[in-house]
């Protein structure tokens, strides 16, 4: 299974969630889990998802997640599941 770590942090703001599950739904990337705050006016979230059944390479979808990130005043990172374990291993 193809899994992906999806985060996300900026200002809070109205829309969010729904411009960014949206993008996932059109691209036929389902979200296994999502846990999200807002803590002093700022918004954090992490998706897990699978993108077996993905219409495009993750390259692309890393690439326009982040574009969408820049329209919304958000950063959002698009790493595949093995990558970010690595990096988060001590």
């Amino acid at each position: 299974m193809k899994k992906t770590i999806i985060t996300v942090v900026g200002k809070d703001g109205v829309g969010i969630i729904a411009k960014i599950c949206t993008y996932l739904a059109n691209n036929n990337i389902n979200i296994e889990d999502i846990s999200q705050t807002i803590t002093g006016g700022f918004f954090n979230m992490m998706m897990i998802t699978d993108m077996n059944a993905a219409s495009k390479p993750i390259g692309d979808i890393s690439d326009e997640l982040a574009q969408i990130g820049e329209e919304i005043g958000v950063v959002i990172k698009c790493q595949r599941e093995e990558i970010f374990d690595s990096m988060h291993r001590i």
